[in-house]
């Protein structure tokens, strides 16, 4: 049926953002599930880069929808006129990427950056010229661990206190959230250098082993279980997640949010009572508060 696809079990519409179709292909895995004339299996690839923009066009000028981190693997489906389309495979978002930030998924990724940033050098030495900054979740096939460096196999070196093996979970996802206070507001980033409000919360869960989607309203439908939303906002309690319509926020203590918001364009700590008393100015209620089975320290 078109780009719509036909609906799914339930009666529900696929989400292209995470349903890899188009008019004219689709990813074999949705063979039966949508009308195209053609389904691949796709390539798998890895990012290449510190970052790069995933956009829903091929083009330079659209904005971001998210970002890919790099060794986050990225399935090829199709390649044309120097853009790949697929599918990110740790969060399933579909879009475009340029090939050249691709490279051959060879091997098994053992580590990842627990630091909200860190660089990539050409040689063990802090005073050489960085290859790439490396945000934090990126993956890396570590070939030799060291005391102060450690060598990728692809042999660059990276400070081994940055990295923590791929299997470490953080123990508070609202502290790791917190690292990123001061980082820029960035539509569509996941960065340090640049992050978005669903993107603090997936970046922020990940680093803990929580699996999260990218966007605030496949969060509010996926994650933790609902909270009672009083009047006064009481009840509440640190990493509980609150949900307004196209935004959403952590709480850093039962009256303070910390959230990535386009109002001071950067990542905040604020009172709740503010930001909700503002955001409703606005035009904006609170649709959901959720709380994860585990509480935060």
């Amino acid at each position: 049926m078109g780009t719509a696809g036909r609906p799914a079990v339930g009666g529900q519409q696929l989400d292209k953002r995470r349903h890899a179709f188009r008019n004219d292909l689709a990813a074999i895995e949705l063979e039966g599930l949508v009308d195209a004339p053609r389904f691949v299996e796709g390539v798998v690839k890895r990012v290449a880069r510190g970052s790069v923009p995933l956009r829903s066009l091929a083009d330079e000028r659209a904005g971001y929808d998210s970002e890919l981190l790099y060794g986050e693997p990225f399935m090829v489906y199709d390649q044309k006129d120097g853009w790949a389309w697929g599918q990110a495979l740790r969060d399933r978002y579909v879009g475009y990427v340029r090939a050249d930030v691709l490279g051959a998924a060879n091997g098994v990724t053992s580590h990842k950056v627990a630091a909200c940033s860190t660089f990539l050098y050409p040689a063990a030495d802090i005073k050489t010229p960085p290859i790439a900054a490396l945000p934090m979740n990126a993956e890396l096939a570590v070939a030799d661990l060291g005391e102060i460096f450690s060598r990728l196999n692809n042999g660059g070196y990276i400070i081994s206190s940055h990295i923590v093996p791929s299997s470490f979970k953080a123990s508070d996802f609202v502290a790791v959230a917190e690292s990123f206070i001061g980082s820029p507001y960035l539509w569509g980033g996941r960065t340090h250098g640049g992050i978005d409000c669903s993107g603090l919360v997936q970046v922020s869960l990940q680093a803990a082993g929580v699996g999260a989607p990218r966007d605030s309203d496949m969060q509010r439908l996926e994650l933790g279980e609902a909270v009672l939303v009083r009047d006064d906002l009481s009840g509440l309690q640190r990493g509980d997640i609150v949900f307004w319509k196209g935004h959403v926020g952590i709480l850093a203590s039962p009256v303070a949010l910390l959230h990535a918001n386009a109002h001071h364009m950067t990542v905040v700590v604020e009172p709740l009572a503010e930001a909700v008393g503002r955001i409703s100015a606005g035009g904006s209620e609170i649709l959901s508060i959720r709380r994860l089975a585990t509480p935060m320290a």
